[in-house]
């Protein structure tokens, strides 16, 4: 087989269609077409739950976000997101089995948490994602506010993170609504907290 050495032109195509292949949702004012990835070491899907005596912090292991559009314009962005609803983890194993059952989550029947973008707005400094989160079979309609900020790591790797939270009604979702001990001590509230950590 010959190899013809690629022109200046291809070369050039060759290099920059991957930066263009994972868009950086970001404000007008921080439009970079920069190829990033999620930093999966610092990323973090948490929530606290309250009970009466005290807040039970936990975390979905297992999840993936995408991210798509012109991060110049806002309301181009299309950001989707899937939790897998087994990788809970509140460092109790009796308790995250419990979570996981009918009582609560029902994982078996439910596997996902989903989340879908219908728009995006800069606010600042601030992202107001909006869109349709579908957890426990229900979906409702959430606005998240991130904020935004760029700079260098540790190892001086330029670095992008999101940073949101969202609380939620746990009932407006039928978790743990039938549930006798959550009826007893478990609060209504619940505030998710999102850690999205994106580098070059």
């Amino acid at each position: 087989m010959t190899h013809r050495k690629p022109s200046l032109q291809r070369h050039l195509r060759n290099v920059l269609a991957p930066a263009f292949g994972v868009l950086l949702l970001t404000s007008t004012a921080w439009a970079s077409f920069s190829s990033l990835k999620l930093d999966t070491v610092h990323s973090k899907v948490g929530f606290t739950a309250a009970t009466v005596i005290f807040d039970v912090d936990g975390a979905f292991d297992a999840y993936e976000v995408q991210i798509e559009g012109d991060p110049a314009k806002p309301d181009s962005v299309k950001v989707r997101a899937s939790i897998d609803v087994a990788s809970i983890n509140t460092q109790n194993t009796k308790r995250d089995t419990h979570l996981k059952s009918p009582d609560f989550f029902d994982a078996a029947k439910h596997p996902k948490i989903t989340f879908a973008s219908t728009s995006v707005k800069a606010k600042g400094k601030q992202l107001d994602v909006k869109g349709n989160l579908s957890m426990h079979g229900t979906t409702k309609v959430v606005t998240i506010p991130f904020k935004v900020a760029k700079g260098k790591n540790g190892a001086g790797i330029d670095t992008t993170t999101y940073k949101g939270k969202l609380s939620v009604d746990r009932n407006d979702f039928g978790i743990g609504t039938d549930s006798i001990a959550a009826k007893i001590s478990l609060e209504d509230e619940v505030e998710i907290k999102l850690l999205i950590v994106t580098f070059q």
